[in-house]
């Protein structure tokens, strides 16, 4: 083959190339644009596959795909859950007869109570016990005296579970239990723990610990799941006492690191909302062993606790049909009537929630929102940011957090309602991952809270407009870019 060959075959090829590429591309753009997503989104992805050929639709084909509509995991595939249907039934009609349930805080409430049960079946449960557990080593030293006192069973799902001193102990108790016959099921987050090493998993299931881990990302396997993470905090143990929160399971809550200490919140709960956690857990084991449901009534038990705390256990993920957590926050900020106190590492709201705030603000409500002064992740720290300067517009107070890194999820509104939970104020937890968080119902509970959250505003700095105009001006473009990026985050 002479040179011009060569090269007139390599034109040929590379045209050929390009319009196979322009024909897919125009698929992949007909289809974002049949999504129906936010209007931001989609323009950012096809903005992405149309000026960076190649790898936009690489990306957009690993984490870009909207998988709320493509359903990774429908939920009524799972027909066996006939236990759980009747479970709601039951716990509706008790509900409706329980006095409790007729607390002007419930009647005043009671919109956001429906939307949960109509979005995503989420009880409401008014016998609870809650304990608020503000740190790190609050939280850990009553989830590892819960763990030690386990006698039947033990589960256990986290996003981040690391193989350093704190979760070493607690992966000596679950093998101990395990050998002593306790059943101990564990799921971890692939993407989240990437650190643990088979050897790690080794141990714990060679002590009879159930191990499964959260959507694999393995090539040629990669593509979509690396987008669709299990953010949840969740521990069960024995059916009757339950953990969740903010909190992974990591000496970064206990030790100063290159952020300095992580400040956040966790909940212990006993009562009928470890039913409804136990529910989440069993739901999320049967999509990675279908054929072990967990429904006997041992994971299940009577509950006995007489104390009257309300509260709902709100799950939401790429798997449902709406984003019910969102939604939830979006009727409470709208609810508002005296303040709305939020503290969230990750600040990157979408519009709906961004509008009702701002709303609220210029409504006459003090809002008042708690960031990180420095986080995990440059991108989304400066896109946080990026939204600084129209939230003073409105009026809404921003305080940076400067004693660590806060990684607490908290809404608190009026000193009624409160959320503790695994989900942040962004997109990703609204959308991509798989969330839960506890909407309480008690104004105990909620000024508890809020004693938490205006203790930290004193080791906070409040932004003025001032020093807001007169900050770098390449934080300024940082933010831009960011913002612009944040869409595909």
């Amino acid at each position: 083959m002479t040179f011009n060959s060569f090269i007139d075959l390599y034109v040929n090829i590379e045209s050929i190339f390009w319009a196979l590429y322009s024909i897919v591309a125009i698929i992949v753009i007909g289809y974002i644009i049949h999504e129906k997503r936010e209007p931001v989104k989609a323009l950012a992805w096809i903005a992405v596959i149309t000026f960076v050929p190649i790898a936009g639709l690489a990306l957009y084909v690993m984490v870009g795909r909207n998988h709320r509509k493509e359903k990774i995991f429908n939920h009524k595939e799972i027909k066996d859950l006939e236990y759980f249907e009747r479970l709601s039934r039951e716990q509706l009609k008790s509900l409706n007869s329980q006095k409790e349930v007729q607390k002007d805080i419930i009647v005043k409430y009671k919109d956001i109570i429906t939307l949960l049960l109509n979005n995503s079946k989420t009880l409401l449960t008014s016998k609870n016990r809650v304990t608020v557990l503000n740190n790190g080593k609050q939280t850990f030293n009553s989830l590892l005296a819960s763990l030690r006192d386990a006698k039947s069973s033990i589960h256990i799902e986290y996003y981040i579970f690391e193989n350093d001193r704190i979760g070493s102990k607690i992966a000596k108790i679950l093998r101990n239990k395990a050998r002593s016959g306790v059943e101990v099921r564990f799921i971890y987050d692939d993407v989240g723990s990437w650190g643990l090493s088979p050897s790690f998993i080794y141990k714990l299931k060679k002590s009879g610990v159930k191990v499964s881990c959260f959507m694999p990302v393995v090539f040629p396997w990669l593509t979509s799941k690396i987008n669709y993470r299990n953010h949840r905090k969740i521990v069960v143990i024995d059916g009757n006492v339950a953990f969740t929160g903010g909190l992974n399971i990591a000496d970064r809550y206990l030790r100063r690191g290159k952020t300095g200490m992580w400040r956040d919140t966790h909940l212990k709960l006993e009562g009928e909302a470890v039913t409804m956690l136990q529910a989440v857990f069993v739901t999320d084991w049967y999509f990675l062993h279908r054929k072990e449901l967990l429904t006997q009534p041992k994971y299940f038990p009577q509950q006995e606790i007489e104390e009257g705390v309300a509260l709902q256990i709100a799950s939401s993920g790429p798997d449902s049909d709406w984003a019910s957590i969102m939604q939830a926050f979006f009727a409470a900020i709208t609810k508002a009537n005296n303040h709305i106190y939020i503290s969230s590492p990750y600040f990157l709201p979408n519009q709906s929630i961004l509008t009702a705030l701002k709303v609220a603000a210029l409504s006459g409500v003090d809002v008042r929102i708690m960031i990180p002064s420095r986080s995990d992740s440059k991108i989304v720290y400066w896109a946080t940011r990026s939204y600084i300067g129209e939230l003073l517009s409105a009026g809404i107070k921003i305080y940076l957090y400067k004693a660590g890194f806060n990684h607490s999820k908290l809404i608190m509104i009026d000193g009624e309602f409160s959320s503790v939970g695994s989900a942040n104020m962004d997109i990703r937890s609204f959308e991509d991952n798989f969330e839960v968080s506890a909407l309480i119902y008690d104004v105990d509970i909620t000024k508890q809270l809020e004693g938490y959250f205006l203790k930290d505003l004193t080791l906070s700095e409040m932004v003025t407009d001032e020093w807001w105009r007169n900050r770098a001006k390449h934080h300024a473009a940082y933010e831009s870019l960011a913002r612009l990026l944040s869409p595909l985050l």
